[in-house]
């Protein structure tokens, strides 16, 4: 397989650093979401560290899910093709001089 152009790279780093915060962002509600009657109830101590540490479970699970959703998914979205392939050059010019639009 040929190397990746800078494009390719790019695009590479832009969804790393998006499923990294969009999987931080859903562990923070998620562990928000399990994690809230510690605030709202009057629990004992091990059922307030029971529900924390399901809390803490459940959000790195999101986290882990979420990473894998988007980088697994990946290399098959976009434009259809696999990373490194050659991309059809589109014309630097108008086919016909002096026409601008396609439908003229």
């Amino acid at each position: 397989m040929g190397r990746r152009s800078q494009e390719d790279r790019d695009a590479m780093t832009v969804e790393i650093v998006f499923a990294l915060v969009s999987g931080a962002v859903l562990a923070a509600v998620a562990f928000t979401a399990v994690a809230a009657p510690t605030v709202c109830l009057d629990l004992s101590r091990a059922a307030e560290r029971a529900v924390l540490l399901s809390g803490a479970v459940v959000s790195a699970v999101v986290f882990v899910a979420r990473l894998v959703d988007v980088l697994w998914g990946f290399p098959r979205r976009g434009r259809g093709r696999p990373m490194g392939a050659l991309r059809p050059q589109a014309p630097s010019q108008p086919s016909q001089p002096g026409r601008t639009r396609p439908d003229s």
